[in-house]
């Protein structure tokens, strides 16, 4: 009985080495297959979406196979979350999202994914301020929109890209500092929200500065104010929220990589170098500052730490908003 319980643990731990050294050779390989699919969560246009092609357009290059980005949009960028969480986890169905998948855990009622348990940081792309854009010559400043809303007893609407988006809570955050009401008007893509602001048929939005510049350059909409700490290298004379006069009203917007969580640690590390080399490449790092990207230089364990911080925090930002899942 000795001898066949000692063999079988021979066995077993045979097969443990043999396992593992055919996962690290597979992930030495990888990418061995010829496409590998990136899910952008956001339309074809978006920041999120122009960001992503940018840097992974050069990570193409660097692993010479083909990477093809598609846009999954839709319920605030759960859809193409939820596709990649339930994917396998071999390195080949990658994920390129905004911080709105921090957001998402308290902002829906339920989730077809767990946002910590399913899905595995990789690396940050660039964190851009979100843009409070008006139809042009509505609002002369950010003051003038705030006394605009406490004059309406049911208040304003603004644009999001749905509940648990970036926009959805800096929106809430500037309503709840200069006390005034707000409707969420939904969108399947930024897009679509812009145009309804510059027609006039929705009071705001907030957006990331690369989706509404050009908007904003044609004198289609109007700039008053960032979400974000930092004023953008793009519009450098618009205050911030906290510029203008709201305290705690900042709310910071970045575009991430994250892959399934059981992807193995040596495809993620080959994944993150991949993307730490495109970002650094001076071609990229040129477009992605005409785009109002700002870097984010953060390893794969440091940007693993503050995703998951980020979750944590954002139970409180989102009770404080009174924001309720839906």
């Amino acid at each position: 009985m000795f001898r066949k319980d000692a063999c079988l643990l021979a066995a077993c731990f045979l097969a443990m080495l043999l396992g593992g050294s055919f996962a690290g050779a597979f992930a030495q390989d990888w990418p061995a297959r010829q496409i590998v699919r990136v899910i952008v969560t956001n339309t074809p246009g978006s920041a999120l979406d122009v960001t992503t092609r940018v840097v992974f357009d050069q990570v193409e290059k660097q692993v010479g196979q083909t990477i093809v980005v598609e846009n999954r949009a839709g319920a605030a960028n759960t859809i193409g979350i939820a596709a990649v969480a339930k994917a396998a986890p071999d390195g080949y169905t990658v994920l390129a999202t905004t911080s709105g998948i921090a957001l998402a855990p308290y902002t829906h009622k339920s989730l077809p994914y767990d946002t910590v348990r399913d899905l595995r940081a990789v690396s940050p792309l660039g964190s851009l301020p979100n843009v409070m854009m008006t139809q042009a010559g509505r609002f002369k400043s950010v003051q003038d929109l705030v006394a605009a809303a406490k004059a309406k007893p049911d208040g304003i609407t603004y644009a999001s890209i749905g509940p648990g988006s970036t926009g959805h809570l800096a929106a809430e955050r500037l309503a709840l500092s200069a006390g005034f009401k707000a409707l969420q008007v939904p969108f399947k893509g930024s897009a679509e929200g812009l145009l309804d602001v510059a027609a006039g048929r929705v009071d705001f939005f907030f957006n990331p500065v690369t989706g509404g510049l050009p908007l904003i350059q044609e004198k289609k909409l109007d700039a008053l104010v960032v979400s974000s700490t930092r004023r953008s290298s793009l519009l450098p004379n618009v205050p911030t929220t906290v510029e203008a006069g709201y305290p705690n009203s900042s709310y910071d917007f970045w575009i991430g990589v994250f892959v399934p969580a059981a992807t193995p640690q040596p495809i993620v590390a080959r994944l993150a170098d991949e993307i730490a080399k495109a970002l650094a490449h001076p071609d990229i790092k040129s477009r992605l500052t005409k785009l109002g990207v700002e870097p984010m230089d953060m390893s794969n364990a440091q940007f693993d730490a503050y995703f998951k911080k980020e979750v944590e925090s954002n139970a409180d930002l989102v009770k404080a908003a009174n924001i309720l899942p839906q």
